[in-house]
């Protein structure tokens, strides 16, 4: 026996989302187009069947003290339907949160634009996304929460437009509302596919969260993307002496190899704040790669991170890899967030998949976009990074290794296969490719290398706690980077690797 999804009105989101007694109205009275009676007729019932003067309520008020714009939709009115009046409603507190610096929490419930209302309801979705275009572009947060049900043209302008979108236990959320469908097409619209649970498992949506549980998760949000009151000063860097103590680096790439070893998990959760963030938004997850908002002291950071494989032998990244990737970095410039990328990688997916998915494309513009990133960067080598799944997170303001981490076109025992048609020459090779931290340092990659005392995998705490602080003081000199100097400074870093010997 299913269950319904329970339908909460907007009055009631909004007491249980903000702080208590903190709600400022901007609502005033709706201007409607020319009535037909009927129209007139179905708006009066409207009114008196929910309570309010219109499908949408704007205003202000308070999550956890921090000041929020807020629009949520009242699906009782009209099915949560957005008219001309509902139009200009919305705009006019999108407008008003991007000159008042507010970041702007939506709330959509609808079946879409209104039909009493036509081609010209339907055309102001372009303006509604227009509004959330420029707030964005003024760095200011838009985070979605998708209410059941939201579909048609609401789905398809700013209920897709989020920084952060989360939604309802579920919900159903789609483009095109399944009676709808069943109308046109004579047939049921497959069960299961419409449901914010699945939407989730296919990257389109960052979490499924209940509205109690929404306030905690924008005050954790709005904790990463606003920064604090009073600037910190910043830190000072640390451990930024090269050396690997004398080790062989064959020893090194053994070491890094340990399961046990530090991952970006255990970075991540060492850091100060995290939020994690779900796929590409576009309908793609691939779990080598963690996408996630964090602060390390006061430096606000979006994060990438490869996540090493479970199970030797696999490979840590495939095309829908990079696409969250990418999804990262223009967060990362919309927010004006730090960008830091961590490298621990086997090497990128070898399947007739990954080809046809278009891996090299995706290495080739992750490449172009950090490149050209307006955002202050810092890349991490965490372990280690082989090959262009390595290449396509390294571009940066400023490079952190650990101690014995490496970089290299193949792995060492590829490239003695390569060269000598056998994998016994691994450790030779690896000397010769220099690529270990002392030579990377040499090239004049490495900016900073964080001391493992010997293996991180023997202190896998206090060592993620010292690779967090290198992050802090390393985007902190990222920050004051002069913006008009950045890019011309990474285009020379990466002209000029090892004129300086090593």
């Amino acid at each position: 026996m299913s269950t319904k999804t329970a339908r909460i009105g907007a009055a009631e989101l909004l007491d249980i989302v903000l702080d208590q007694g903190s709600f400022e109205s901007w609502d005033t009275t709706p201007q409607q187009p020319p009535l037909s009676e009927s129209y007139a007729a179905d708006l009066e019932a409207a009114r008196i069947k929910s309570g309010a003067d219109e499908s949408v309520l704007t205003g202000k008020g308070m999550i956890h003290g921090r000041p929020v714009a807020v629009i949520v939709s009242e699906f009782k009115f009209l099915a949560g339907s957005i008219g001309q009046a509902a139009v200009n409603r919305i705009n006019a507190a999108i407008t008003r949160a991007t000159s008042e610096g507010l970041p702007l929490l939506a709330g959509p419930a609808s079946g879409g634009t209104r039909m009493q209302e036509g081609t010209l309801a339907f055309l102001g979705m372009v303006a509604i996304t227009d509004a959330v275009r420029r707030h964005k572009e003024a760095g200011l947060p838009y985070l979605v929460y998708l209410r059941h049900p939201t579909t048609g043209g609401v789905m398809a302008s700013w209920g897709s437009l989020g920084h952060i979108t989360v939604a309802e236990p579920g919900a159903l959320l789609g483009f095109l509302g399944p009676r709808v469908y069943e109308a046109l097409y004579g047939q049921k619209f497959p069960d299961g596919v419409q449901v914010s649970e699945n939407l989730f498992r296919k990257g389109l949506i960052d979490a499924v969260v209940t509205p109690q549980e929404l306030p905690e998760l924008v005050e954790r949000a709005l904790r990463i993307l606003q920064p604090s009151a009073v600037p910190a000063s910043l830190p000072a860097p640390i451990g930024t002496t090269a050396t690997s103590a004398g080790r062989d680096v064959w020893e090194s790439v053994q070491i890094s190899r340990n399961p046990r070893r530090p991952d970006t998990r255990m970075i991540l959760a060492s850091a100060d704040d995290m939020l994690p963030l779900n796929g590409t938004g576009q309908g793609e997850k691939d779990p080598g790669l963690i996408l996630a908002l964090a602060r390390f002291g006061e430096q606000r950071c979006v994060v990438l991170g490869q996540q090493r494989p479970r199970h030797p032998g696999t490979f840590s990244m495939g095309p829908a890899s990079l696409r969250e990737a990418r999804r990262g970095m223009q967060l990362a410039q919309e927010l004006g967030l730090a960008l830091v990328t961590i490298i621990d990688t086997t090497g990128a997916e070898l399947s007739a998949e990954a080809e046809e998915g278009g891996l090299a494309g995706e290495i080739a513009r992750s490449l172009s976009d950090l490149i050209g990133l307006r955002s202050p960067s810092v890349s991490v080598l965490l372990g280690q990074g082989t090959g262009g799944a390595a290449l396509a997170l390294l571009p940066a303001d400023r490079t952190i290794a650990a101690q014995n981490s490496w970089l290299s076109p193949l792995p060492p025992e590829g490239a003695s296969a390569v060269i000598h048609r056998s994998v016994e020459q691994a450790p030779a090779m690896a000397r010769a490719q220099r690529i270990g931290v002392d030579s990377l340092y040499g090239f004049g990659l490495i900016d900073h290398v964080v001391d493992e005392h010997e293996d991180a995998a023997l202190q896998p705490r206090e060592f993620a706690q010292r690779f967090c602080a290198a992050i802090a003081a390393e985007v902190s000199l990222a920050r004051v980077i002069p913006e008009d100097h950045r890019l011309l400074r990474r285009q020379q870093k990466f002209q000029n690797l090892g004129t300086l010997g090593d």
